[in-house]
Order: C-alpha cells, then structure tokens, then sequence
C-alpha cells in the first residue's frame, strides 16, 4: 500500500468533517493546520441551538432558487471556515493553512470550482491564514495564497458575485 500525501491526507480528514454537516445544498468541511498540527475544524451547520435545514427539512436559498455565491443573509448555516476560524485562537492561526473540501448534497460529488465565499475570503485573511488548499477530486487540488488571490486580486473591487 502506497502512503497517501500530506496534502491530500489533510484533505481526507476534511471531507470527513464536511460529513457533520446539515446543509441540503451543499456541505463542506475545513481543518486549519500549522506546522504540522491541526488547530481546528469546521463544517457547516446552523449556530448553535438553531434548527439546521436538516431537522426543517428546507433550504431558504434552495427554495428560492439563490445562485450558489449569492445572498448569504438568507442561508440559516455558518460556513465551514467560518467554523474552523471561530474555534482557533488568532496566534495559532497565523500563516496556516486551510484545508477546504465542498460536497453536493444531492449528488455527494465535488463542489466543481469550489473556493471560500466573499465573506470567508475576508475572515481568512484576518485570521492570518496564509494558504487555502482546496479539493477539486479525491486526488487533485488548488492551493491558493491568501496575499495574492484574497487580498491582492479583491474581488469585491469589480462587483464580482459567487464563487
């Protein structure tokens, strides 16, 4: 048996963390890794105390048919980074990396083009993260500076809705 790769280890570990999540459009999962360490983990799920769209049954933006990237204000769910953010500690966080893998509901294949909302890119940064890994299949992946794609290349500058 072949060793599987760091990269694709971390991976591994957060797809099995999108599987907590309650999302009946789209679920992912994010660990957050420094040095070798994983520092936190997050999936999407409603806050705290919240009933998920699970339990309901419905997703707000899925019944109104939401573009996948737009109207966040509606969606009942915290987003996976956001999670893996919340739970860690700034000094902890400074030059990590994320590690994100998105599944469809639906059909449990990859989210095609996946990458953090405007509002995760944002918490990302000030969070010191400097690297986000992204999966696009089981064996292949982006990896994204966060200075040159989330600060340098601001896409909140052209208007540019979704992901």
């Amino acid at each position: 048996m072949s060793r599987r790769d760091k990269i694709n280890y971390y991976l591994d570990i957060a797809e099995m963390v999108a599987a907590r999540g309650t999302c009946l459009r789209r679920n992912f999962g994010a660990i957050i890794v420094k040095n070798d360490q994983i520092i936190s983990t997050g999936y999407v799920g409603a806050p705290r105390g919240r009933k998920n769209c699970c339990d309901l049954g419905y997703c707000t933006r899925e019944k109104l048919k939401i573009p996948r990237g737009e109207r966040y204000e509606l969606c009942r769910s915290v987003h996976a980074e956001a999670n893996a953010i919340i739970h860690a500690s700034r000094q902890d966080m400074l030059d990590s990396t994320l590690y994100l893998v998105g599944k469809e509901y639906n059909t449990g294949e990859y989210v095609k083009g996946a990458n953090p909302c405007s509002m995760c890119k944002r918490m990302i940064i000030n969070a010191g993260i400097s690297t986000v890994i992204v999966r696009d299949d089981h064996e292949h992946f982006r990896v994204i500076s966060v200075a040159d794609a989330f600060v340098t290349e601001d896409e909140s500058l052209d208007g540019t809705l979704g992901y």
